[in-house]
């Protein structure tokens, strides 16, 4: 799709957009969504792929929402008030509210997700809790009281559905968490609850009855199809099978195709609070030419990294500078560059000392675009004189191979969380190389520099010396290169118009369906 095609689409699905959220919602009705790959699981806790998060971020509820602009919005919060010295922040819980199997949601269960359980598995949640938090404590049954060691302004940007989701006590408390077997029958306190999980086909969602907000959800029930060839997927919606093609679920050169359809509409909002950003990374920890700035650096410029944005990807995207999006707060431009330069790269492989050992790059299952990609980028080093395979396997494969430090090279796509010191930091700092899941510092990239520049951007009192601190972290990594970057990724969502009030916040159909309703 051209960009003013695209611009000519996004207007008229703007319009759209606002007329339908001028309109009288109804009630009922039925909506079919594509989500690619299948997700691994559907318990948030313990596992926050993409695909996870489409379905779960509507079953499962955080304290906050966010607005486009990143704005804080009530949720299971109703409202929230910060100290004057920013160090305690205190929330007011909705009344009324019950999870899935009945039992009450209370205070008990926001103090144990947050300081037990998410604090124990969640990569996110846990440097947040473990560096910025000094307690966390039930005030009464609905009110909750988190003290900060030292000021830390993005906790308030911290408890997005996926980054802090509501477990619930009673089921898990005092249990193994992965071992759960509530894991296969998620609980949680959302607009949408599991009727039904046919591995392979659909996950059924159907409306939560007794949910807190009166008169939502508008829809009866929420079909999850999974499709695995990307192909049939824009079959499925041409027929009128689907409803909902995702971001990233059909081929990009797809898109201009299907949005011209009767009743179709498209956007890219609902992506404000991710900011994809995708890269390859390196297993540091195995030692060897992974090892060696040098040879990374190396495969940075031998990666045509233009040709992945505009003939993989269709040019939906931006080429990255370094760890912090060119979206993202705190984001400098101010860093060691790496344009597409093969004999640059031979020249620093080679002084790296590497000696043409095999290499695997293990390829992420997520459809047809991943695998032209890897074999893009795997022609690149092979240019270059590495010595690559591309390894596959399914989405369990990947999320445990990934979660594990079973890999070479692989690649991931993390959002960025509208702030660094909770979307970005993870994938750096040494205290967050943790097995288990694949969203931490899985390279185990240690640089004690980088730990301490992160720590104190985090806390520092302006948002002037946060800059100065992040622009240092950024021209840092730039140059040690700890992943490789190649792209800020665009996700349109392409739907049918009559699917109204699908987006309504900046985590888009991750947690829509609480909003959405159909004509």
């Amino acid at each position: 799709m051209t960009g003013t095609r695209l611009a000519l689409a996004l207007a008229a699905s703007l319009t759209a957009l606002c007329a339908a959220q001028a309109q009288a919602p109804k009630q009922g009705g039925t909506v079919h969504v594509v989500v690619q790959p299948e997700p691994p699981m559907l318990m948030q806790g313990l596992n926050q792929n993409g695909p996870t998060n489409m379905v779960a971020g509507n079953i499962y509820e955080s304290l906050l929402r966010y607005d486009e602009k990143l704005q804080p919005q009530p949720s299971l919060a109703k409202s929230w008030e910060i100290s004057a010295d920013a160090k305690v922040y205190t929330f007011k819980l909705q009344e009324g509210v019950t999870w899935h199997d009945g039992k009450p949601f209370t205070a008990d269960d926001v103090v144990f997700s947050l300081d037990k359980f998410l604090r124990e598995v969640h990569p996110r949640w846990r440097p947040i809790a473990n560096g910025q938090v000094d307690k966390i404590e039930k005030v009464d049954d609905l009110t909750v009281r988190i003290t900060l060691k030292q000021p830390f302004g993005p906790l308030i940007l911290s408890q997005e559905v996926a980054g802090a989701p509501m477990i619930p006590k009673h089921i898990y408390d005092g249990t193994d968490y992965r071992a759960n077997p509530a894991n296969n029958t998620p609980i949680g306190t959302g607009p949408f609850k599991l009727k039904e999980w046919k591995k392979g086909s659909y996950i059924h969602l159907v409306k939560n009855e007794a949910y807190w907000q009166k008169g939502k959800p508008h829809l009866d029930e929420v079909y999850w199809q999974i499709i695995p060839d990307a192909a049939a997927r824009a079959v499925a919606y041409e027929t009128g099978k689907i409803d909902v093609l995702t971001g990233g679920s059909v081929d990009v050169y797809d898109v201009a195709r299907l949005s011209k359809l009767p009743n179709t509409c498209v956007t890219t909002k609902g992506w404000e609070m991710f900011a994809p950003h995708a890269w390859v990374t390196p297993n540091i920890a195995k030692g060897g030419p992974l090892a060696s700035k040098q040879f990374r650096q190396g495969m940075m410029f031998a990666i045509d990294r233009e040709f992945g944005k505009d003939v993989v990807w269709g040019g939906l995207g931006k080429l990255p500078t370094g760890p912090i999006s060119s979206k993202t707060k705190f984001y400098s431009a101010d860093v060691p560059k790496y344009g597409y330069d093969v004999a640059k790269a031979k020249e620093l492989i080679k002084a790296s000392g590497y000696k043409g050992e095999p290499i695997k790059l293990l390829a992420l299952p997520y459809g047809e675009v991943w695998s032209r990609w890897a074999e893009a980028i795997k022609q690149n080093l092979t240019d270059a004189g590495v010595n690559v395979a591309i390894e596959t396997t399914d989405v369990p494969g990947w999320t445990q191979k990934a979660s594990n430090g079973d890999f070479d090279l692989t690649f991931n796509y993390l959002y960025q969380l509208g702030d660094p010191a909770t979307g970005v930091a993870r994938n750096y700092i040494s205290t967050n190389i943790v097995k288990g899941n694949p969203f931490g510092n899985q390279g185990a990239y240690v640089n004690p520099e980088v730990d301490k520049l992160f720590a104190d951007a985090a806390v520092a009192p302006t948002d002037a010396a946060r800059q100065e601190l992040y622009t240092k972290v950024q021209k840092l990594l730039a140059d040690e290169v700890p992943v490789l970057w190649q792209l800020e990724m665009d996700f349109p969502t392409i739907y049918r118009c009559n699917v109204k009030n699908l987006v309504s916040s900046a985590i888009g159909v991750n947690d829509g369906f609480k909003d959405a309703w159909k004509e």
